[in-house]
């Protein structure tokens, strides 16, 4: 889809990219082509939990909220005017 705003944020990405050397700029081309070409649904399930902070654990909430309860640790002292 080519859209004013999309073509703006990819005239802004040329902009970040001219200053990288001609071997950079292949390294990133070759990054690129091989990111649109890994379409498997396990690549898709990865970038969702990177992106959204999944966390994968046997333990429950309720025993992860317990565990850091219990390890909290206060020994600072306020001091009363």
């Amino acid at each position: 889809m080519n859209t004013p705003n999309s073509t703006v944020l990819l005239d802004n990405y040329l902009g970040l990219l001219k200053g990288l050397t001609r071997e950079d700029k292949i390294k990133l081309v070759a990054r690129l082509s091989r990111d649109i070409v890994e379409t498997t649904d396990e690549r898709k399930e990865n970038v969702v939990d990177m992106f959204y902070g999944a966390w994968k654990s046997d333990r429950s909430a309720e025993e992860i909220i317990a565990t850091i309860r219990n390890s909290r640790d206060f020994t600072r002292t306020v001091a009363r005017l």
